[in-house]
């Protein structure tokens, strides 16, 4: 199968001691492992199965690698089969107001790298154009074109970070506002959501990281592994600020439960007031509607007015001294 003219297949380059020598069809592969001063890096995006097969049959790659490439969905990890790695990194990119996930898987050998994207994510066009650029470094072979792949997606995850900090940022001068009218409980529940799901995306990267600086040697030269804790220095970072900002929603989230709390107890206590105001005209009417006998004022001349002046007066003070606590 010819994968150059493949919908899927993005780019098929070979390159020797770090100058790119051919855009190849993949028939053509074995020309060019053989050559120890030579390595492939071919990207794909959402291949098809008959893809996934052409690169299996052509590298040599494990059909449970193959299959998990191929169906995406996978938590991020790093495997060895032989003599080839595989390893999957969920991507971030932020896109407008919103946060994007998708997939890169990789496949690793001595003489080749091979980068599978799933779901929306940057491409890596341009990386491998402006490592072109540098072949004295590129001529380090595979591990450090892994490195720099994992590098630009690590450098993804920082806006988002940022506009997660904006976000709460806004939120938290809403939540003390005296005139705020509604909670923003449902707002800091899903800013909660989103940094769970980045920090998901992120936090595996420490251990894949760790495993690529302590082992595989032969694909990792020790040279390219300084690189290596590069990232898991920015890895930290992105991390220790999502863990704080986990920490400021959860407090935040508690702020404004309490909030909710004391709005309803401000509600109650404007009702208890005017229960309190009602209960006057209440009593009074009730006791000149129990229907007694004797009842001698009820002929003077002057009780209808005198009782309303009472009325008016008796909630007339109610109402200002209930409004003096506050309950008004």
């Amino acid at each position: 199968m010819d994968l150059s003219t493949h919908a899927a297949v993005v780019n098929c380059e070979a390159y020797r001691d770090g100058k790119k020598i051919a855009h190849f069809d993949i028939d053509k592969v074995g020309d060019f492992l053989g050559d120890p001063d030579c390595f492939v890096w071919i990207g794909m995006a959402s291949p098809d199965a008959t893809a996934m097969q052409a690169l299996q049959s052509a590298f040599g790659l494990h059909e449970l690698a193959v299959e998990d490439a191929q169906g995406a969905h996978e938590r991020p990890k790093l495997e060895e089969y032989g003599d080839t790695l595989f390893m999957v990194v969920h991507t971030a990119t932020l896109d407008g107001e919103a946060i994007v996930y998708g997939e890169t898987h990789v496949f690793l050998g001595p003489r080749f790298i091979i980068t599978v994207r799933h779901g929306p994510s940057a491409g890596y066009a341009k990386l491998r154009e402006r490592k072109e650029s540098v072949p004295e470094k590129l001529a380090s072979g595979p591990g450090y074109v892994l490195y720099s792949i994992i590098d630009f997606i690590v450098d993804q995850y920082q806006p988002c970070i940022d506009h997660l900090q904006a976000k709460f940022q806004h939120y938290e001068l809403q939540l003390f506002k005296p005139s705020l009218s509604e909670d923003k409980l449902q707002d800091f529940y899903q800013l909660k959501t989103e940094l769970l799901k980045l920090d998901a995306a992120v936090n595996p990267l420490h251990d894949i990281c760790t495993q690529l600086i302590r082992f595989h040697g032969d694909i990792v030269p020790k040279e390219n592994r300084i690189y290596y804790r590069d990232i898991l220095d920015h890895v930290k970072r992105v991390t220790h600020t999502a863990g704080q900002m986990r920490e400021l929603v959860n407090s935040a989230m508690q702020v404004a439960l309490g909030q909710i709390s004391i709005r309803q107890n401000e509600v109650v206590k404007r009702l208890a007031a005017w229960a309190a105001i009602l209960a006057v005209p209440t009593m009074v009417f009730s006791l000149y509607g129990m229907n007694f006998e004797f009842m001698p004022e009820l002929k003077w001349r002057g009780s209808y007015p005198a009782v309303i002046v009472v009325i008016i007066a008796g909630c007339y003070w109610l109402h200002r001294r209930l409004k003096r606590e506050g309950w008004l």
